[in-house]
């Protein structure tokens, strides 16, 4: 691991350091300059590339989730990240709710009940209204953020944790690559990669900020009366970067594993809410059908694209969401990577795709389910409601719930608590890469980035809207998607090249084993522990307790036979005197 840094207030690695704040002024400039314009400009862009890249994303998604199951249940699943004897830095649970949190935890809150809507009313596969539309409407939103968002992240914390634990290099995205470049990580290819990563967390972050704002604007306006206008979005972002910065200063073990924990337990108590005062037989019934409609169409939908139907759903939706999580895997990887040590590379990739997967369709099952419930039965008018304005769905179906003001209160608490554990986590992050892999950065530092965020999260939010966000993570996921498609390789190398020291080293310690046997066994017979039989067999003397043992018997029995011998003996003289009597005693 690289060494703690020491300087005070910056130690940056200049040459992914400034290029990186260079860039992002640019945009910052370009948008403010641009005004009115900034806006059709980041639309043009995203769809350019949604409708001319959208193959290379359904790939790209598709191959990770193939080299993730690879990884787990070859023989690299029994590698351990960190070696063999390191330990895990934090319980199952505490490492679930950090990984949780950061993957997915904003837009969950703004999704959750808008998209399985919105899927109900203009469905890609089915008629609207009908029975195969509402399976639809969850079956893709399982599509979206089930196993391809988290077989995306679980390929670059695995490349990331392994290259640093195991390889001992820095905690760097140029480390994954080093089985491909060498000692070329250290110069400008290097460079190259960790700026697209700098870039690609900094504009997913900003798209999920974004979200939250506006989230939280919309709660703020149905709960207390406020206008949600960008002027308010804006100091929301203001309000919760300051609370990240907090965070990010107190660092993981005080700050974000604090605030991650509170998420998990605010989210389960929600959904607990949910699932007892709602349609609870519903929900779970949609829980586990969705979840088998999904696997059973999950070919299908995973590379279907659109390609002979008209329409722009691919590029809203689909293509969105694996760019969004391609650009926020630098983050979410790296996130994962530091908290992992001492987890098995099996237990990683299956810890990472599943769990989080299964609690996500519950958590989708819960909200949309209710709000499909809701809707089909004309109970309320949800999808009305979302075709209007997606970040006040959730607050409306919260609406038609007891304690419909509390809910909704702490529903915004929990978008800004998921808000700040996004930011402060991305902080942590983009320290580590423009440091060059090293981790505790100095505070102003931290302070630095954190404030970043919510500058770039702000500018183009007021410049171009959520569209610009979009564009803006979109933008940089596409290179990205070229860069993890090496890594996959990169990676596969590497494990490779660790397994075969591990056999090495296994047979190493085998014939040390062997080898310490027959020293024993050749210094035990230098001290006569063995003796031969004549014949060519060696053979073990019984030990020296049991010699003396047999050797004191046998002088007894020796002794016991001689003396019945001179017994024996005299006997028979007598007898013989008897029968032949001598001469002087015939006389």
């Amino acid at each position: 691991m690289s060494p703690k840094i020491s300087k005070k207030y910056f130690d940056i690695h200049k040459p992914v350091f400034w290029p990186s704040v260079f860039l992002i002024a640019a945009l910052i400039v370009g948008t403010i300059v641009s005004g009115d314009a900034a806006e059709e400009i980041f639309n043009n862009v995203r769809v350019g590339i949604t409708e001319t890249a959208d193959w290379l994303f359904v790939a790209g998604v598709n191959i990770f989730i193939g080299f993730a199951l690879y990884f787990a249940f070859s023989k690299y699943g029994t590698i351990r990240l960190g070696g063999e004897d390191a330990k895990t830095e934090f319980s199952t649970s505490a490492w679930f709710a950090m990984l949780f949190s950061a993957g997915m935890g904003i837009g969950l809150m703004f999704f959750a009940v808008a998209e399985p809507m919105w899927h109900l009313l203009y469905p890609p596969h089915a008629e609207a209204g009908s029975t195969d539309s509402v399976r639809d409407a969850m079956g893709i939103t399982f599509l979206h953020w089930g196993l391809h968002a988290w077989a995306v992240y679980a390929i670059v914390g695995l490349a990331l944790a392994f290259f640093a634990f195991n390889r001992k290099l820095p905690l760097s995205f140029r480390s994954v690559f080093y089985p491909i470049l060498g000692d070329r990580i250290k110069g400008w290819m290097g460079d190259v990669v960790d700026i697209l990563a700098v870039l690609a967390t900094l504009f997913g972050l900003a798209t999920s900020l974004g979200l939250g704002a506006s989230q939280a604007g919309a709660g703020m306006e149905y709960v207390f009366g406020i206008a949600n206008t960008v002027t308010l979005q804006v100091i929301i972002i203001a309000g919760v970067t300051a609370i990240a910065v907090v965070s990010v200063v107190l660092g993981v073990q005080k700050g974000v594993k604090v605030l991650s924990e509170f998420n998990i337990r605010l989210a389960a108590l929600f959904l607990l809410a949910i699932l007892i005062l709602g349609p609870t037989m519903y929900i779970l019934s949609t829980f586990v059908q969705s979840t088998g409609y999904y696997l059973q169409n999950f070919a299908e939908y995973a590379t279907w694209m659109q390609t002979f139907e008209e329409g722009s759903f691919m590029s809203t939706w689909t293509v969105f969401y694996w760019a969004w999580w391609i650009s926020w895997s630098p983050y979410v990887g790296m996130f994962i990577a530091r908290i992992s040590r001492g987890r098995t590379v099996r237990e990683f990739v299956l810890g990472v795709l599943l769990a989080p997967t299964l609690v996500t369709f519950l958590w989708m099952s819960g909200f949309g389910g209710t709000a499909l419930f809701l809707e089909t039965g004309g109970i309320a008018e949800i999808a009305a409601a979302v075709e209007a304005d997606q970040t006040t769905s959730l607050f409306i179906l919260l609406d038609q719930f007891p304690l419909a003001t509390i809910s909704s209160f702490l529903a915004i608490i929990l978008v800004l608590s998921f808000f700040v554990t996004s930011s402060d986590s991305g902080s942590l992050v983009i320290d580590s890469l423009t440091s060059g892999g090293k981790i505790d950065a100095p505070v102003g530092q931290r302070i630095f980035w954190a404030s970043t965020e919510g500058v770039v999260a702000a500018v183009l939010l007021v410049g171009g809207g959520l569209g610009a966000l979009q564009a803006a993570s979109i933008s940089t996921g596409l290179p990205f998607v070229l860069v993890l498609l090496v890594m996959c390789y990169s990676l596969r190398q590497g494990l490779s090249f660790e397994y075969k020291r591990m056999q090495k080293d296994e047979r190493g310690k085998t014939r040390e084993s062997y080898t310490e046997l027959i020293r024993k066994t050749l210094t035990s017979m230098q001290d006569g522990d063995y003796e031969g039989d004549g014949l060519g067999t060696v053979q073990r003397k019984p030990p020296v307790t049991l010699r003396k043992k047999g050797e004191s018997k046998m002088r007894k029995q020796a002794a016991t036979g001689s003396q019945d011998s001179t017994t024996a003996g005299a006997g028979d003289a007598s007898q013989d005197d008897q029968d032949n009597p001598s001469p002087n005693t015939e006389r």
